[in-house]
């Protein structure tokens, strides 16, 4: 058994899943592109279900971890969070295009997997935005506004590009995966940040943006 065998097994998975999507995929088709042995796939995952799920929890607990990065800086300020919360999440997704392309897809549909999800790691997230704008908005830092609605708008400029791929590449001609878009698309969201929730213009602050 090769040493890296489960992760080459991951990375097959994903890039079959994105083309021909889960339903499409057999475990003989992961197998045969990670240049494993099906058994292989039953030792590291059981099935292609377990194999779904690892994709992800592995997602999931590094978006997760990089929102509470960022979250730990709130005393800093309400805004300075948000925008190393971007940073932090779009440079993760940036490194890791067609993992976060898949699980942003299958997010979208109704399923068990889906509904855990959201009961856990989406309850965390809306938890940690929650707090960030309200206290924004108590210390007068932001515009009064619905905070589920700043949510909703925030989770679309993090997820939209990774989302529709095809339509950034072939349609708008932006590439995720230049280190460029990045910092190019970091603007934007700070140009929302500050132009949208901010009652004054943020103090400039330096941001690690790599």
């Amino acid at each position: 058994m090769r040493k890296n065998s489960k992760d080459a097994i991951v990375n097959a998975a994903i890039e079959l899943f994105n083309i021909k999507g889960y339903s499409g995929t057999s475990v003989r088709d992961i197998a045969d592109k990670a240049n494993v042995n099906p058994a292989n796939i039953a030792y590291y995952f059981k099935n292609k279900h377990g194999l779904l799920e690892y994709c992800f929890t592995a997602f999931f607990e590094n978006y997760l971890a990089e929102i509470e990065k960022g979250f730990s800086l709130l005393d800093a300020g309400a805004a300075f969070c948000l925008k190393q919360i971007a940073t932090n999440v779009i440079e993760f997704q940036c490194k890791n295009i067609h993992l976060t392309r898949f699980i942003l897809r299958e997010m979208s549909i109704d399923s068990q997997v889906v509904r855990e999800i959201m009961s856990t790691y989406y309850v965390k997230e809306r938890y940690f935005f929650h707090k960030i704008f309200e206290k924004g908005m108590e210390q007068k830092e932001f515009r009064s506004h619905s905070v589920s609605y700043l949510i909703l708008q925030f989770k679309s400029l993090l997820s939209m590009p990774f989302l529709n791929t095809h339509y950034v590449t072939e349609v708008l001609h932006v590439f995720l995966h230049e280190k460029y878009f990045a910092k190019k698309y970091l603007h934007e969201i700070f140009q929302w940040i500050d132009g949208v929730l901010c009652n004054h213009p943020l103090e400039k602050r330096q941001l690690s943006i790599k």
